[in-house]
């Protein structure tokens, strides 16, 4: 099991780098994990998205379809990619600090 320092915090991650406890995320945390994704800085856009999947996994209990996601965000597909370049579920999701979305390899 991996782990990720984030100032005086060590948090665990899984075996694709995703957190093993989503409750331990905060906005150093999507920080920290967004340069892991190649995401050098995370603009009001990238907050935009992150906070979406956020509300909408606390409500619902999984991360939306992408098709959900580019209807309730705006943003097409291709847009996502430009801010998250591993994808809406290895990369979005990630630095969201949810888990794992069922189906992403």
């Amino acid at each position: 099991m991996a782990q990720l320092k984030v100032g005086d915090l060590m948090v665990e991650l899984d075996e694709d780098g995703f957190l093993e406890d989503h409750l331990v995320w905060n906005e150093d945390v999507a920080k920290a994990l967004a340069t892991t994704e190649e995401v050098e800085e995370l603009t009001e856009e990238h907050w935009k998205m992150i906070n979406y999947l956020r509300d909408y996994y606390e409500q619902f209990g999984v991360a939306p379809m992408v098709r959900k996601m580019c209807k309730d965000t705006g943003f097409d597909q291709k847009k996502i990619y430009v801010l998250f370049p591993a994808g809406p579920g290895k990369g979005a999701c990630k630095i969201a600090g949810l888990p794992k979305p069922t189906g992403c390899v």
